[in-house]
């Protein structure tokens, strides 16, 4: 029995397990600046993620890791700023709540309080349940992330998929179960089989979003600069794009330079 689709006006972590609940999948987009933020959010997206993918598409950094907490908040802040409707939550950047629940602790009331974030995104999961927990008992919503976790592309040496083999994907069921019980109000599962996926969706009740973890999950995530095409290098199974921003803005930007040095721009309809 189909179930109408509720208008939220605000989008909060009730609100994802409400629509889990009534069969509506789940919309999440990367954001990291305050425009693209007004943009993505006035599209009607569910979920803004302030990824550390940061590092990579806003910095040029070749993996996650050397971003820092304070320029996590500074991309949250400015994405928080530009949204009405969207839940905004916040990664956790490497290094700030691995090793000690205490620490943990201290970067997510940084994040909640200094940027406005509704929510902090952690990678792991029984090897950083008491960071968790910490975390959860103050107050502050979790979202977990299993699968292929980039801040641990070091150990893992590869960005192939996770979890094909029988030891990994009962540990990452287990995982998703036990991020369920200590009150996480959703998962990210990044890069595994989607038999696998699907499977975990629907052994837990909060909602379940795929990274090339196929449609059998709750909802998607894509980073904005994939999906619009700002990137040409990237080009995963999993990536659908939707423009192909890196050519027009190439043309546009060629257009412009050609018509300052013809002196075509500006015209008399251009200047006072």
């Amino acid at each position: 029995m189909s179930v109408a689709k509720k208008d939220y006006k605000r989008i909060t972590t009730k609100s994802l397990i409400e629509m889990k609940a009534n069969g509506e999948k789940i919309s999440m987009l990367t954001a990291y600046d305050f425009t693209m933020a007004q943009i993505v959010d006035s599209a009607g997206i569910d979920v803004i993620l302030v990824g550390d993918s940061a590092s990579n598409v806003m910095a040029g950094h070749e993996t996650t890791l050397p971003i820092t907490l304070d320029q996590m908040i500074y991309h949250a802040s400015s994405v928080v700023r530009g949204t009405k409707r969207a839940l905004v939550v916040v990664d956790l950047p490497f290094g700030s709540y691995q090793s000690d629940p205490k620490e943990a602790l201290r970067s997510s009331i940084r994040i909640m309080k200094e940027s406005g974030g509704h929510a902090v995104k952690m990678e792991g999961g029984s090897e950083i349940k008491d960071s968790i927990k910490k975390i959860l008992n103050a107050g502050i919503p979790v979202m977990g992330h299993l699968g292929l976790t980039p801040q641990s592309i070091y150990k893992f040496g590869t960005y192939t998929v996770r979890a094909k083999e029988d030891e990994e994907a009962d540990k990452l069921i287990e995982d998703a179960k036990m991020l369920e019980r200590i009150g996480c109000f959703a998962l990210v599962l990044e890069k595994i089989p989607a038999h696998l996926a699907q499977k975990v969706a629907e052994s837990i009740s909060i909602p379940v979003i795929g990274i090339g973890a196929g449609g059998g999950v709750d909802g998607q995530v894509l980073v904005i600069h994939d999906m619009l095409g700002m990137n040409n290098e990237f080009n995963p199974r999993f990536l659908r794009r939707y423009l192909n921003l890196y050519d027009d803005m190439t043309a546009a930007i060629g257009n412009y330079v050609k018509d300052v040095k013809s002196s075509d721009f500006p015209n008399a309809s251009e200047q006072y």
